[in-house]
Formats: C-alpha cells, sequence, structure tokens
C-alpha cells in the first residue's frame, strides 16, 4: 500500500508504491476512486485517476488490485449503457440518482441474473480456445455462444445440463494437458489494452452495406474496414454515425460517445431503445452496446473508453459476429492524451498531442479486421471501425485528422457548404475516397448488378466534369456554355439531388436497399445516354429539361417499388422518341 504525495488534475503521484506493475489497476485515496499506473520510477508510481480528484489530498491511502485494467465479456453485455470503464451506468444512478457519486462501482454484468444454457459439448470431448461449449438467447435477435477463453485446451470433464444458471456458476470444468482442472464460468475477464487473438486475418472482400447512396456506392465501406469522418460542427458527422449503426448490416452495434456533448449521447440514448431493427423488428438496443463517457466525464476515463469498446467488439468477432464499432469522436479521445500527456511533463509534438499520437491511433484502428476466429470449427467474425474526428474549425491539417487518414482506408470528408445547402449526408463527393472499391466489386459484380463498378465510375466522372465546368460557368455564365456542356451539368445535377441526397427523417429514404440503388443509378445514366443522343441531334437542352420524366426521377428516392423505378427507363425512353419526332419533323 502506497501513499498519496502529489495530485495535479486526473494525475495522482504515490510513494511507496514496491512491487506495483504497469497498468495495474488501484484504488486512490479515503473514497477509492478507480485508477491505473502509467508509469513507474522506483518506489514512485504515476496513477491516471478515472474519476474526479478534487478534495483528495496528499498522504490518503494508494492500494493496489493485481489486475490490469480489464472488461467482463459474457451475457448481459447487449442492451447495457458504460462509462469509459464498463461501470454500467443505470446501476449506478439507482445506487446515487442522477449525479453518479466518486468512488462507486458495480459489476458490469448482472450477477443475480440466471441465463438459459444450452450445452452444445459433451463430457469427453476435446476442446481447444475459441471452442463454443454452449448458447445463452442473450436477447431475441442475438444468441451469446460461450466459447473456451484463450489459452485454454483439454478435455471436458464436467459440463452443465441445459437449464438455468447465474454468470457465477461454473458451467463445465476442462482437465488441461498439464492435468490442471480449469473451472469455466459464462463470462471472461479480458484486459482492454491486449488485441484478442485469431487464427488468420482475411482480406476485405466483402462491403459493408449501410444503404446510404453516397457511401455504398461511390466510398464503400469493407466489413472489417476502417473508415473517418472528419468535419466541422455541424456537418452531420453524429447523424451520419447514428444511420450507419441503425441500418449497416453488422449483427452487432458497439457506440462509444467518447468525449461527445450531453445532449448528443441523450439524444442517442433516448432514441436507439425506440428504434426498431429492419431485419426483426425487435428494438434495436438488442444489438447494441453504448458506452457513454461524455466530455463533462473525467478525462482519463476518455481515452479508455475507445479500448473498452474494441474489446467488448473482438469478444462478438470472436462469436462469428459483424460487428461495427461507432467512435464519435476520436479528436476528444486525442485531446485527453494531450492533457494527460501534459500533466507528464512529456516533451509535445504538434499541436501539443503526444508525439506518440500517431502509433496510438494506428494501434486503435489495427484492431479492426475481418478474421478466422479461435476454434475448431469454421468462424468468420468482423470488426468495422467509423471514427468521427472533429478537427477545431474543420481544418483538415489537424494533426488527429492527418494521423487517422494514414491508417484508415475510407475518407468521408463532411463539407460544411453542403450542410449549409442543406445537402445530407454532406459528404464532398471531390475530396471523399475509398481504397476498397476494387476489393469489393467483384461482390457487387456477383450479387447485385454486373455493371456496379462502370456505372459507378461514370457518374464520378460526370460529377467530376460538373465541377470543371463550373468555374468556367462563374466566370462566363451558364448561357455561354455548348449544348453539351449544359447536358452534362443537368444530369450531373441529378445524381446531386435526385441520388446522392438522402433523407435520413423519411421513411423510406432513410434506408436505400443495394437494388433499389443500382436501379436508381441505371435510370439517371439511362437518362444522360439519351440526353446526349438528343443534343446530338439538335435538339436543346431547355426542351429536355420540360420533360415529364425527369419530375417523376426526382421522386424516385421515395418510391420503396424497385420495379416501379425501373419502369422510369421505358418512359424515358418514349418521353425521347416523342422529341425525336417533334425535332424529327
Amino acid at each position: 500500500m502506497g501513499k498519496i504525495v502529489r495530485v495535479t488534475g486526473p494525475l495522482v503521484v504515490a510513494d511507496d508504491m514496491k512491487g506495483s506493475r504497469m497498468y495495474e489497476v488501484v484504488r486512490v485515496g479515503e473514497l477509492g476512486l478507480i485508477g491505473e499506473i502509467i508509469r513507474l520510477e522506483g518506489d514512485k508510481a504515476v496513477i491516471q485517476v478515472y474519476e474526479e480528484t478534487a478534495g483528495i489530498r496528499p498522504g490518503e491511502p494508494v492500494v493496489g488490485t493485481g489486475a490490469s485494467l480489464s472488461v467482463e465479456l459474457g451475457p448481459g453485455l447487449l442492451t447495457s449503457i458504460y462509462d469509459g470503464i464498463q461501470r454500467p451506468l443505470e446501476i449506478l444512478r439507482d445506487q446515487s440518482g442522477d449525479f453518479i457519486g466518486r468512488g462507486l462501482t458495480a459489476p458490469a454484468l448482472p450477477r443475480d441474473k440466471k441465463w438459459h444454457f444450452t450445452p452444445t459439448v459433451k463430457v469427453g470431448d476435446k476442446v481447444v480456445e475459441g471452442d463454443i461449449i454452449g448458447t445463452v438467447p442473450e436477447t431475441g435477435i442475438i444468441e451469446h455462444k460461450i466459447m473456451i477463453p484463450p489459452r485454454v485446451n483439454g478435455e471436458i470433464v464436467e459440463i452443465a445440463e441445459e437449464g438455468d444458471y447465474t454468470i457465477e456458476e461454473v458451467i463445465a470444468k476442462v482437465k488441461m494437458s498439464n492435468g490442471e482442472i480449469k473451472e469455466l464460468k459464462m463470462y471472461q475477464r479480458w484486459p482492454v489494452r491486449v488485441k484478442r487473438p485469431y487464427k488468420q486475418k482475411l482480406p476485405p472482400e466483402i462491403p459493408l452495406i449501410t444503404g446510404q447512396r453516397t457511401i455504398d456506392t461511390f466510398f464503400p465501406q469493407a466489413k472489417g474496414g476502417t473508415a473517418a469522418i472528419p468535419g466541422p460542427f455541424g456537418s452531420g458527422k453524429t447523424v451520419t454515425q447514428h444511420q450507419l449503426a441503425k441500418w449497416s448490416d453488422a449483427e452487432v452495434v458497439v457506440y462509444i460517445g467518447c468525449g461527445e456533448r450531453g445532449n448528443e449521447m441523450t439524444d442517442v440514448l433516448e432514441e436507439f431503445p425506440k428504434l426498431k431493427d429492419p431485419r426483426t423488428g425487435k428494438p434495436l438496443m438488442e444489438r447494441t452496446v453504448l458506452i457513454a463517457n461524455t466530455s463533462n466525464m473525467p478525462v482519463a476515463a476518455r481515452e479508455a473508453s475507445i479500448y473498452t469498446g474494441i474489446t467488448i467488439a473482438e469478444y462478438f468477432r470472436d462469436m462469428g459476429y459483424n460487428v461495427a464499432l461507432m467512435a464519435d469522436s476520436t479528436s476528444r479521445w486525442a485531446e485527453a492524451l494531450r492533457e494527460i500527456s501534459g500533466r507528464l511533463e512529456e516533451m509535445p509534438g504538434e499541436e501539443g498531442y503526444p508525439a506518440y499520437l500517431a502509433s496510438k491511433v494506428a494501434e486503435f484502428y489495427e484492431r479492426a479486421g475481418r478474421v478466422k476466429t479461435l476454434g475448431s470449427d469454421e468462424r468468420i467474425g468482423s470488426v468495422s471501425v467509423i471514427g468521427a474526428v472533429s478537427p477545431p474549425g474543420g481544418d483538415l491539417s489537424d494533426p488527429v485528422v492527418q494521423n487517422t487518414l494514414r491508417v484508415v482506408k475510407v475518407f468521408w470528408a463532411l463539407d460544411a457548404d453542403l450542410a449549409r445547402r442543406r445537402h445530407f449526408p454532406a459528404i464532398n463527393w471531390l475530396t471523399s475516397y475509398s481504397l476498397y472499391v476494387d476489393s469489393i466489386k467483384d461482390w457487387w459484380h456477383i450479387n447485385v448488378d454486373p455493371e456496379w463498378k462502370s456505372m459507378r465510375d461514370e457518374a464520378m466522372a460526370l460529377l467530376q466534369k460538373e465541377s470543371e465546368l463550373q468555374e468556367i460557368v462563374r466566370i462566363v455564365g451558364p448561357d455561354a456554355l455548348p449544348e453539351r456542356e449544359k447536358a452534362i451539368l443537368l444530369v450531373a445535377r441529378m445524381i446531386r439531388e435526385d441520388y446522392l441526397q438522402q433523407d435520413a427523417f423519411h421513411e423510406v429514404d432513410t434506408y436505400c436497399p443495394p437494388k433499389k440503388q443500382i436501379t436508381m443509378m441505371k435510370v439517371i445514366l439511362n437518362f444522360y445516354k439519351y440526353t446526349m443522343e438528343a443534343v446530338d441531334a439538335g435538339i436543346p437542352v431547355e426542351e429536355i429539361v420540360k420533360l415529364p420524366v425527369r419530375e417523376e426521377i426526382g421522386r424516385m428516392k421515395y418510391t420503396p417499388n424497385v420495379e416501379e423505378i425501373a419502369g422510369l427507363m421505358e418512359k424515358t425512353r418514349a418521353q425521347f422518341e416523342e422529341l425525336f419526332k417533334k425535332y424529327g419533323e
């Protein structure tokens, strides 16, 4: 047991800490605040405290726990709301009211709740790390698979019968090769800063379908991929992440509100329980874990929240699920690193961030991936990480943005000008990019349409051509352009307004399935083909603009029936033929 010698904000220095280890969790002061050792100098330990340190005085005791910062992984994770160090916020509120008292703690998983366990192995079976020994229907959507923890291999000598058990009851015993008997419960602990092991990392060849046209068609994210959404205040980062959490085809969602404003996190907490899962019709919370560590919560816990979230995501990945992890926002996490680094009196790097910022950011994003999991059966799971970055004033040269872009493969650049023009999602199609387009194109070609890549490239070329023409229009005005260029501007505007713009609050347009996306793109490019033929035949663009089908194309995003949308191609052909006849005479 040591004693406090210095307190500077969330950082506490304690003496007489001989025998302590790096990253060991300690109890600080009379209140027993939770802290973690982040530096050892002789008998002195530097501790970052995950709670408010006001009122803590030198001389108060510091007690080591002998364990590193770990999370509990087992039934009860889904539907839960945790803080950055996996304390269940709803239970803490019951203990102390709306203002959580310091030093309070509660088990992350409910100890008294009974879960219905069904064994999938029998006595005498040989098992290896990662093998599934039983299942628990955790929610109406997700079946929780009870796995053999890493580094445990042997023979089942005892297994519980089907029935209801708490997570503290022993459900299996495994005889290891050295003769040791290992008792297994329904949950396991895992240190948050250590990656969970897997057999093999797989290439990102399957897209994460989000139902957002801009993302799926132009800047797709792969399952097990990494993406960043940088953007200034009010450009729609949080709404975009909400949309991805609601609609992406991941089975499990882990949402980390890392240093976000309290009112934004309140929206998530109030909205998610009311949302229906589009595939099952049950509440979306039944496949979601929320980690709320808002900007007014202790800064050190913000740094830990990212690791807590990704460890939970890796656990569900190990069961063979596809997990989407939203981190909102990594800038606030980097600010926590900067504050702690400053109090440690480390040499500052660019803009005061610690010199190791780049390696910390890379370490986090590299825990994403699509993998073959441990275990004797063939299971594939993935963790897709989508991090929002909030640079001051929307400055994309900010060190956090630049270091994030070095490691992520998808960049959705949110644009304040688009947001002001009420173009949502405000993803700028000229500065955004995705490095997964070529690796996932085969999936689109086999499962949706063999023309996907060529249509995407044609639409992108039109948008880039429009950008070049806009420069000329600003100087000479639109009337000075030749008819062909006017036609390109017309169709590019249709792509922007009728395809890229999407209403997150419209019951039909909020989610656009892949088949509908590709049909809408075909309709617009079919209109473009006839438009160019008409211009070559001497028909002025003013006449093409007046065609009734153009209005219908503008409304197709609100039509749920894909066949009805496909019918617009025939209407386009018929109306252009009328136009050709009229001008042919």
